[in-house]
């Protein structure tokens, strides 16, 4: 099948990027065999584009190429990430273009965010299907419009998330939590609270946040790997189904993740795998509690990840959302489809 996937690819950061869901998403199109898999990065072809490299000043250049794109390539089904950059009247003339082509919109950023809620409103004019990281219970404010909506989980990809910490006992960090965004959240109140009542040789180790250096690319993957357990805080909860995708890349080394039960969570994943808190006094006892039995800390660990590699990889992720865009049987049991 061919597929135009249109994600900001990172080119210009040369290597010193954030971990992608866009990459992971084209990997598992070309595990599930998808081997015509035409890329375009949006913000970088801008840039190219655009005089003196000013990515602005390259968008209308940015939606001509990529109806250059598609016209060459004829995709079958065509799939837009966050592409702020891509008009919805660009995409109304790629189905001109391409004839019979279906186009489905991800959107992995939080519903609270007030200006990711209106990209959602507006691209689902669009678009045939969007796919939102939250659970479809929250969607019902997008609906009536062209797009179909479906929930799509945070995968983790063997050749990214590939350390198991929940195997070793060596670490520089006992908890780790890693986040500089600061809007739409007061998340600091409980890290400022849990670096005070913490145990003092519990290390906690919180880049981004409370005066200590963020960490991306190489530096982020090392330190996920030198890491025994780490706190998946969004900047709000409750969210159905919703997370940072932080806690796909903690589990999927390994870590023990602390998680808000409020998101749901527990639907989703066996017993004895995420560690759930409600507050501040549960998100201690249970931090404590993993701290002091390294043994329970290691099972639990060690299910989360097995669960996310085997339920929510990749590949499945891939093979979801074509099968979801193009109206297909589904080939796989997914787990975030057989859930209320």
């Amino acid at each position: 099948m061919r597929i135009l996937h249109v994600a900001h690819q990172q080119l210009r950061k040369y290597g010193h990027t954030r971990v992608s869901w866009a990459r992971k998403l084209f990997h598992g199109l070309v595990r599930n065999e998808h081997y015509l898999v035409q890329t375009f990065s949006d913000r970088d072809v801008a840039a190219f584009e655009a005089p003196l490299g000013i990515r602005d000043l390259g968008a209308r250049r940015c939606n001509q190429r990529l109806l250059q794109t598609a016209e060459a390539f004829a995709p079958e089904l065509v799939l837009i990430g966050h592409c702020d950059l891509i008009s919805n009247d660009t995409l109304n003339e790629l189905r001109r273009l391409c004839p019979g082509t279906v186009i489905a919109g991800l959107n992995n950023d939080p519903l609270f965010a007030p200006e990711n809620a209106a990209k959602i409103h507006h691209r689902c004019e669009a678009v045939d299907v969007m796919f939102v990281s939250t659970g479809t219970r929250e969607l019902a404010p997008f609906r009536g419009r062209r797009a179909r909506l479906r929930h799509m989980p945070n995968p983790v990809d063997p050749a990214i998330e590939s350390a198991d910490n929940s195997n070793r006992t060596d670490f520089d960090h006992d908890l780790l939590f890693c986040s500089k965004s600061r809007a739409h959240t007061e998340r600091g109140k409980l890290v400022a609270a849990l670096r005070d009542k913490l145990p003092p040789d519990l290390r906690f180790h919180t880049p981004g946040s409370c005066g200590t250096p963020g960490v991306w690319g190489r530096a982020y993957d090392e330190t996920l790997a030198a890491s025994r357990m780490g706190l998946n805080l969004n900047r709000q909860e409750g969210g159905h189904w919703y997370s940072s995708a932080r806690m796909a890349q903690m589990a999927g080394n390994g870590l023990l993740v602390f998680t808000h039960a409020a998101a749901g969570f527990a639907e989703l994943f066996p017993a004895q795998s995420l560690a759930y808190f409600d507050d501040e006094s549960s998100l201690l006892a249970q931090i404590e509690g993993f701290f002091h039995d390294d043994a329970r800390r290691r099972h639990w660990a060690a299910n989360t990840r097995a669960f996310f590699h085997r339920e929510m990889n990749c590949t499945l992720y891939a093979r979801y959302i074509v099968e979801a865009s193009l109206g297909l049987p589904f080939s796989h049991e997914y787990v975030w489809e057989r859930c209320p």
